[in-house]
């Protein structure tokens, strides 16, 4: 009898929200489990997804909707979330169209993600040495997890990678499989409009998810 293939699947978790979730809202509940499971459906999957814990600026619900969202992946068993963290400050910019005779800048927010592409690569790297997947798939555009995903790929099991990002990426040279993450696919691995926690608690889809 043939052995489960083992699918290790690493989210680049910001790459995916601009990538597809920021231009489709409905998408945002999005069952990471479910989507590993379609990536891969005669396989067992573990899903390690790489976020940060946002500021509420310029967005004061911003940090309310992705607690819920969290809350609701926490209750996947096959999902582990790492944290990087945010940076959010304000910094001048020039103007590409100042007004004559006006300023040439403005003061704007300055939103930074960092570390969620380090843990990524570490972790990639890591489980590879471990024996942890017979293949694995990362979801990201990032072109700084070039050398990572290279040498995964080289020393450990295919690395397949899926872009949310409609555009090239110097990733394409050095996995196994180089795509588009489909967003139909998305559409179709949604968490329920509740989520029970648990204890009597649940979270409920936030109205801006629908």
């Amino acid at each position: 009898m043939a052995s489960v293939r083992r699918v290790g699947v690493y989210i680049d978790g910001f790459n995916l929200y601009y990538g597809l979730l920021v231009p489709n809202p409905t998408l945002k509940w999005l069952d990471l489990a479910a989507l590993a499971t379609a990536l891969r459906p005669v396989a067992v999957t573990t899903v390690r997804s790489f976020t940060a814990k946002v500021r509420p600026i310029p967005d004061p619900g911003s940090r309310t909707r992705q607690r819920l969202y969290l809350k609701a992946l926490e209750t996947l068993p096959s999902v582990t979330i790492h944290y990087g963290h945010f940076s959010t400050n304000p910094t001048r910019k020039a103007l590409v169209h100042p007004l004559p005779g006006g300023p040439k800048s403005a003061e704007v927010w300055k939103t930074e993600e960092k570390g969620s592409d380090v843990n990524l690569a570490t972790y990639l790297l890591l489980d590879g040495v471990d024996g942890l997947y017979d293949e694995a798939i990362v979801i990201s555009g990032d072109s700084d997890l070039v050398e990572p995903i290279r040498e995964a790929n080289r020393r450990y099991a295919r690395v397949h990678v899926l872009n949310p990002r409609n555009r090239h990426s110097n990733l394409a040279t050095v996995a196994a499989s180089y795509g588009p993450l489909d967003p139909t696919l998305l559409a179709n691995c949604q968490l329920p409009d509740t989520v029970d926690l648990g204890s009597g608690r649940s979270v409920t889809r936030p109205p801006e998810y629908r």
